[in-house]
């Protein structure tokens, strides 16, 4: 059962949580159309909540269908799937208010089924109809439960399998952490984590740090998706901190098999994160309301720190080596949660500090020392 307050006020982490995902979706959709132009192009979301907060707010799904409203292409596209158990007529009403009938080529569908508890969309999520290796409504899926009940891994699994398919996954981990602990949530658990419960179980408790064993249960949550797939998937994750205690609430965590995907959703995790990090293992890019409610002037520059970290992997890596800045951006960010952004910086640093030199072969003026482009090719000290 939804809480029935949650949808009076909208939070500012429930406004960057819906803006993250809503961003995303467009600049996915490009994505697709440059390495083939499907029938159509999916949004499913299946626990989609009302649309809007009591207070004019918009949540996820009317902030989709403005971004792709707003598109010609996206207008002609998109198939905007939407299902909850509780506001499935609230929403609609909601969103014919604003898109009536005629508004976008494909007509919006307005579920009301319990996920978890309906085979239809079991088999929904789980059958796309592919042509030439290519699937012809390649999909975002936004799965955002008051909880866990209703993620099942193996059925997410074979819909992230299908070309084109990612994966938008909303986490309490405030529940999951004492529910692996409970028996009378095992098999809610074990829909969860259907190859790892069991070490799961053991392991997360050597963890001693809180924020050790949250990230460790999305790692874990992440290798799922590896082992039932068995080919590359890439995941992150997005943290938010609690408003009135300094720890972790929530994770979206995102999952593609696409490095370009992986590329994006770094960058717009960058756009909405306001919390200086260092990717150690356990950090993440994060989201803290307190920054904004209750400023505090940070005594280090930890964003500044985490560009230098990547510019001393970077130049232990490629020492010596001539690569162009795209290849080596390509190469090295599949396995590193730095986007775009940080890398152009750290290659910058490591020109300015005379380790390395670029030269640009497309005979243009450049006033940077790197872009991440082809004809930038950089030289290694």
């Amino acid at each position: 059962m939804a809480d029935n307050n949650f949808f009076e006020k909208q939070t500012l982490s429930s406004r960057v949580k819906a803006s993250i995902v809503s961003e995303y979706f467009p600049k996915y959709c490009k994505i697709i159309v440059k390495k083939h132009v499907p029938e159509r192009i999916g949004y499913f979301d299946l626990f989609a909540g009302p649309g809007m907060y009591e207070d004019g707010n918009y949540s996820t799904p009317l902030l989709i269908a403005k971004n792709c409203f707003n598109d010609n292409m996206l207008k002609q596209k998109v198939w905007m799937v939407f299902n909850d158990k509780e506001y499935s007529s609230q929403l609609k009403e909601n969103f014919m208010k604003l898109y009536p009938d005629g508004s976008f080529v494909y007509k919006p569908h307005f579920g009301h089924s319990t996920v978890g508890e309906c085979e239809e969309i079991d088999k929904f999520i789980t059958t796309n109809r592919m042509r030439n290796g290519k699937n012809e409504c390649p999909s975002v899926l936004f799965i955002d439960p008051f909880g866990y009940k209703g993620i099942d891994t193996s059925i997410l699994s074979a819909f992230l399998n299908y070309w084109g398919n990612e994966l938008f996954i909303f986490i309490n981990t405030k529940r999951i952490n004492p529910a692996l602990e409970n028996d009378k949530f095992e098999p809610l658990m074990r829909c969860l984590f259907p190859q790892s419960f069991d070490a799961l179980k053991t392991l997360v408790r050597d963890k001693r740090r809180v924020s050790e064993r949250l990230q460790f249960i999305i790692d874990n949550l992440g290798s799922e998706y590896k082992k039932l797939l068995g080919g590359n998937v890439y995941y992150t994750a997005f943290k938010f901190q609690e408003e009135d205690v300094e720890t972790t609430s929530h994770f979206i965590l995102h999952l593609t098999k696409s490095k370009r995907g992986f590329d994006l959703i770094k960058q717009i995790y960058n756009d909405f994160a306001n919390v200086g990090t260092i990717f150690d293992g356990v950090n993440t890019y994060t989201f803290d309301v307190k920054k904004i409610t209750n400023p505090v002037e940070d005594l280090f520059d930890v964003a500044s720190e985490n560009i230098d970290v990547l510019k001393e992997k970077l130049y232990v890596t490629f020492k010596g080596k001539k690569i162009s800045a795209l290849d080596l951006f390509e190469e090295h960010q599949q396995k590193e949660l730095y986007c775009r952004k940080h890398y152009t910086e750290a290659l910058r640093r490591l020109a300015s500090e005379g380790k390395l030199s670029s030269v640009y072969l497309d005979n243009k003026q450049h006033t940077v020392s790197v872009l991440l482009i082809k004809e930038c090719i950089l030289s290694f000290k």
